[in-house]
């Protein structure tokens, strides 16, 4: 009894302690007890909770009976928004709290919310390569079903939590993405209620405009109901290689060889200053050399970026083998690098030996209890940011973010951009190969102002024909939107499908001025 009764008296202590610094002191300046105290084991419950549903009705094979019954739902829903005067744009009803997106949209407030409940892998094709998923699935649920029956996709991003409809209505890369493009590329049909209640497939034969629009169109097209995806044979191990780099015009040059090289499965890049970097390539095997073995998803492992980053400071090249899942889902202990700043201590070997295996804490979380005062240092403070910029102009872009932010590490994935007729595509008729650089983290440039930084940043990518995620902030205005991404098909079927009057233009959701 008396462990319970020292336990309950630290409990109200540590009550007592909140109520005379207040909530918002304690989440801004010591936030890690929230997260280590609430956040983490709650965070495992919801995963336990997913993954367990997501079994248990695969294996039972009720979900494509469930899926259809769920369609009819949502067209009744939307037939009904139509019949009581169609006064106001449609969302989905999923809570604005539970995206990856940092972008907290109150547009959810003021729209007619449609419940769309629909998480399950509905069939994997192992004759046509295809697996046909229902868009809140998630990168988690799809790696653990396909891999353990020896298959996967060409392109899975990297965040356990990123769902297929957000990758398709959004985007997702990763770093297979050099041969095989972006997420929306290795998609074969999209299935979409639209503003008028009806259902229609759509793929590169059939509806093929529409098929075309809807990657990156942010559900203002139609409601996503199910996605057709390419699969491809899976081996059990990657064979990694990581090979330091200095100086930056070297580091562009090594990195645009690694990316041209076809024979590469996945490259990477990460680089810890303006002129250091750590390049890694690897390709897929059956077997691996049992001295070379680095379980790196481990809960007791340190941070991969962490232990890429040893690589430089010995300044020496190295092969490693890693478990296929774990490859792909290597940055999401730490959320690439973001988690160190929410749990300062969080790599250090003790902390990972005894919590490491409750890590990382749901984004989803995170973002529902962070509060307006975290909210507001963070737009300030902080920058998440993904540029998508051809790969001759990387060596300018990594200058530009040098000068303008200086965020490091900064993530370079390379991806082919295929020609086309969507909102992005290159410039000219021809494939092109662009870069992802991501950045993450606390700038250190003296007197930096989000908003007028962004906008630096986003000029220049409109300059060399580059793109902006639409998931992070974005400052443009209407104007340099458009001149920014190609909205010629988009804006013929908003007019042709009657989606002005159900649902808001692409940028009017995701720009700055949709929160306030």
């Amino acid at each position: 009894m008396d462990p319970l009764l020292y336990l309950a008296g630290l409990v109200v202590l540590f009550l007592l302690w909140i109520k005379v610094k207040g909530l918002d002191y304690v989440i801004v300046h010591q936030r890690w007890i929230f997260v280590c105290l609430f956040l983490l084991p709650l965070s495992v419950i919801f995963d336990v909770y997913y993954y367990v549903r997501v079994w248990i009705i695969f294996k039972m094979c009720s979900a494509p009976k469930l899926h259809d019954q769920r369609v009819r739902d949502i067209q009744r829903q939307v037939r009904e928004w139509k019949k009581d005067g169609s006064t106001k744009y449609m969302c989905t009803g999923r809570p604005g709290w539970l995206t990856v997106s940092l972008r907290v949209g109150k547009y959810k407030k003021t729209h007619k919310n449609i419940m769309i409940n629909m998480m399950d892998i509905l069939e994997v094709d192992t004759k046509k390569q295809v697996v046909r998923v229902e868009p809140l699935a998630n990168m988690g649920q799809v790696t653990a079903l396909l891999t353990s029956i020896g298959w996967t996709l060409p392109v899975l991003p990297e965040l356990d939590d990123l769902t297929v409809g957000g990758l398709v209505m959004g985007t997702g890369i990763e770093s297979s993405s050099h041969i095989y493009g972006l997420f929306q590329h290795i998609c074969v049909a999209f299935e979409l209620v639209l503003a008028d209640g009806s259902l229609v497939r759509c793929t590169e034969e059939e509806n093929s405009d529409l098929f075309h629009a809807v990657p990156w169109s942010c559900g203002t097209l139609g409601f996503l109901v199910a996605a057709e995806i390419k699969i491809v044979p899976a081996k059990a191990w990657v064979k990694l290689s990581y090979e330091p780099v200095r100086g930056l015009e070297n580091i562009c040059k090594r990195f645009t060889e690694a990316s041209e090289n076809k024979q590469n499965t996945f490259v990477e890049g990460l680089q810890y200053s303006l002129d250091s970097a750590v390049i890694m390539t690897g390709t897929m095997t059956d077997h691996a050399e049992p001295d070379k073995i680095n379980r790196i998803g481990l809960h007791f492992k340190p941070w991969f970026f962490k232990h890429v980053e040893s690589y430089l400071k010995k300044d020496t090249a190295g092969v490693e083998y890693v478990p296929l899942r774990q490859y792909y889902h290597r940055h999401t202990r730490s959320i690439f690098w973001e988690l160190q700043d929410i749990i300062p201590f969080g790599n250090n070997p003790i902390f990972r030996w005894v919590f490491g295996w409750l890590v990382p804490p749901k984004i989803s979380l995170l973002k529902l209890t962070q509060g307006e005062t975290i909210r507001r240092l963070y737009e300030q403070h902080h920058v998440v940011q993904d540029m998508l910029v051809p790969m001759k102009n990387l060596q300018d872009a990594i200058t530009r973010f040098h000068q303008d932010i200086d965020v490091y590490p900064l993530w370079l994935c390379p991806f082919l951009l295929h020609a086309g007729r969507g909102m992005v595509h290159p410039k000219g008729q021809e494939d092109e190969l662009y870069v992802d650089i991501g950045a993450y983290g606390e700038p250190r440039v003296k007197h930096f102002e989000a908003k007028a930084t962004t906008r630096q940043l986003e000029k220049f990518v409109r300059e060399v024909h580059g793109f902006q995620m639409l998931y992070a902030d974005v400052y443009m205005d209407r104007e340099e939107f458009w001149e920014m991404f190609d909205g010629r098909l988009y804006h013929k079927l908003r007019e042709e499908l009657g989606c002005k009057e159900a649902f808001p233009e692409v940028y009017d959701k995701i720009c700055k001025s949709a929160r306030h």
